[in-house]
């Protein structure tokens, strides 16, 4: 965070670092305010604030002595009486000694001092007001420059003012003394938060967890695990859209690379398994902490002032590989960081809308929250969530619910001198639908379980665009329990696919299947054996063609890849069709169409005595041809293992 006092410094200097003249001649009052200037410069705030009012008392028309005491009234933190000070000051610019000049000053005084306090339609009045007066050299000057952009900044936004209310979660949460950085399962049903018992150097930090109750309300926070919270510090974490996956940072562990370094954990079968240390290509030995994992878990996001960033803290990236190790962490680039801090990134669930905090790139003051969105994997310029959501103080994280309902974050409350009684308290708000989040996104629970046993299964499903065959989400059923949930974006042509090594793979078309937004999908996965078959989803030919369009890409990759993984199994590809035209040409017509898909896998190396084909043409519909739907269903392929 910036110091507040860099930035009065700037306004010190901005303007009467240069005066030569005062708006009265009393001696003695001008010597004051000077041994007030010069017990500023070396920080004496008390006895300098001292001294100009002393020079106020003996000449009340002293304009420059009411600017520098509310000044240093502000550097201070006392933001009322410094208002009350430069109101006095500024009632008597009416005075025949005023010049342009005083004008000026109070002009930028009070710019500034509005904008420490927040009213921010006051600062911009004041600056507009006094920019004319303004001299041209302090106009070319950084201080100004600065101003200026910011109050640019305020005219685009002040117009545009959303209403929010927020709310205090309700007990049994916020019970602690400190409890921070939400988080929630897609489904809303788990809160995780960190959790302190106070400001000291033994008040540690945990990860808390609690559920939803049927009415709504929260149960009473625990420790999430015994495995995960120890002696050491843990907190800020990150968790999968399906709550299986969890990242978090822990501080001075013994086996941490830096001051805080980042830890994984997995749930196998329902329970958490020791958390390991991400190692040195995600950690540094500098500070990384305030993870984001995408929705499935294969990218995370987290803030490191570690070298070769852009500036203190910066955002940082590594992606999960396919033998579960993470890559090495790259900068995410000058896009989103800055010469100054960017903090606290949070992926939204489409993995498509950065958030998170800066005070680099334009904002209302401190920190702000700002979002970058992807289009074509490329992130684009941030935006600054505008007010209210962000304000004069400092903005510092925000969490917002799969369903685009709710925005989580967290206040902080100071009591008590030196902050030994803060409050740190959970608190949402509806999201504004002014903000644009993409479209919207459903979820799907379940259950993966054998088809012969009833046991559960512990699959991978993959939910693939169909348009590009890019992998949108991959998560994993419970192994214990056959589990899973699953994100569909609203409009997305895609196809689900269940795959479990030693079994046939379940595919389906996810909007024909309509299998979006159900709370009990049971998904029944076949062991291989002879004589099984499956229907072989998303292989698309055009109408009364053979030729395969390009969507069928995502299936034909799986079928290969199920043949590598099974090299003794040999199949037939059956062609069907519905009842249009005669069963002689529809019997051809399913033949080469059973070829197209055979001619892709010879193509991608397996012995053409692994994959036969024949045509079956309208002789076996799997649901009567009395509809097009049905006509539909029944022109498809089929997987029989031989």
């Amino acid at each position: 965070m910036r110091p507040v006092l860099l930035l009065i410094c700037f306004i010190l200097i901005g303007f009467v670092a240069n005066a030569q003249t005062y708006s009265i001649i009393d001696s003695r009052a001008i010597k004051m305010y000077q041994e007030g200037e010069e017990l500023t410069q070396s920080r004496q705030y008390g006895q300098a604030l001292e001294k100009y009012k002393a020079a106020i008392a003996r000449e009340g028309s002293f304009l420059e002595a009411y600017v520098k005491a509310s000044q240093l009234l502000i550097t201070m933190g006392n933001l009322e009486e410094a208002e009350k000070i430069g109101l006095a000051g500024k009632a008597r610019l009416s005075g025949k000694n005023a010049s342009s000049k005083n004008v000026a000053e109070y002009g930028w005084l009070f710019s500034n001092l509005y904008l420490k306090k927040g009213k921010f339609h006051e600062a911009y009045r004041e600056f507009r007001e006094a920019d004319a007066l303004f001299e041209p050299d302090f106009k070319r000057s950084m201080y100004y420059l600065q101003m200026k952009s910011q109050m640019d900044f305020l005219g685009s936004k002040l117009g545009d003012v959303m209403v929010i209310e927020k709310e205090v979660l309700p007990s049994p949460l916020n019970e602690f003394q400190l409890q921070y950085f939400p988080v929630l399962t897609a489904d809303g049903e788990q809160i995780l938060f960190t959790k302190r018992d106070g400001t000291g150097n033994y008040d540690k930090e945990d990860i808390y967890t609690a559920y939803k109750k049927a009415d709504d309300g929260w149960t009473p926070p625990q420790s999430i695990a015994q495995t995960i919270n120890s002696p050491y510090n843990e907190g800020t974490c990150s968790v999968t859209a399906d709550g299986n996956i969890l990242i978090y940072t822990s501080c001075d562990a013994p086996d941490s690379n830096g001051s805080c370094d980042l830890y994984v954990a997995y749930k196998v079968n329902g329970t958490w398994q020791r958390p390991t240390n991400m190692g040195p290509k995600v950690n540094s030995r500098s500070w990384d902490s305030q993870p984001s994992l995408s929705a499935d878990g294969r990218l995370l996001f987290f803030s490191s002032n570690r070298r070769g960033g852009y500036g203190g803290n910066d955002i940082w990236y590594s992606l999960r590989q396919k033998d579960g190790s993470w890559s090495e962490a790259k900068n995410l680039g000058s896009v989103v960081n800055t010469a100054k801090d960017e903090i606290s990134p949070f992926m939204f669930f489409n993995n498509e809308i950065l958030f998170f905090a800066s005070d680099g790139h334009q904002g209302f003051g401190g920190m702000d929250i700002f979002l970058s969105r992807v289009v074509d994997g490329e992130f684009q310029k941030p935006e600054n969530m505008g007010l209210p959501i962000n304000d004069h103080l400092d903005q510092v994280a925000l969490f917002i619910t799969a369903q685009k309902d709710y925005a989580y974050y967290t206040e902080l409350t100071k009591e008590g001198a030196e902050g030994q009684n803060d409050r740190s308290l959970l608190y949402r708000f509806k999201f504004p639908e002014e903000i644009y989040l993409g479209e919207n996104l459903t979820v799907t629970e379940g259950k993966v379980f054998n088809a012969k046993t009833g046991k559960p299964v512990d699959a991978t499903l993959s939910l693939v665009s169909l348009t590009n065959d890019s992998t949108i989400y991959q998560f994993q059923s419970d192994g214990k329990t056959g589990d899973f949930m699953m994100l569909y974006p609203e409009k997305a042509v895609s196809g689900l696919y269940v795959e479990k090594k030693g079994f046939l793979p379940k595919i389906y078309n996810v909007e024909r299947d309509k299998i979006q937004n159900v709370k009990d999908l049971k998904v029944e996965l076949t062991p291989v054996a002879s004589g099984e078959e499956f229907v072989f989803e998303n292989v698309f030919f055009e109408f009364d063609k053979y030729d395969l369009q390009p969507a069928s890409l995502s299936s034909l990759k799986r079928l290969h890849k199920f043949l590598q993984e099974n090299p003794n199994v040999n199949i037939m590809i059956s062609g069907h069709t519905d009842n249009i035209g005669s069963s002689a040409y529809n019997k051809n017509l399913s033949l080469q169409r059973a070829k197209s898909v055979q001619n892709y896998l010879v193509k991608a190396g397996l012995h053409p005595g692994r994959v036969l084909v024949e045509g079956k043409g309208d002789s076996e519909p799997m649901v009567p041809n009395s509809n097009p739907a049905n006509q539909a269903l029944n022109r498809r392929i089929t997987i029989r293992v031989l």
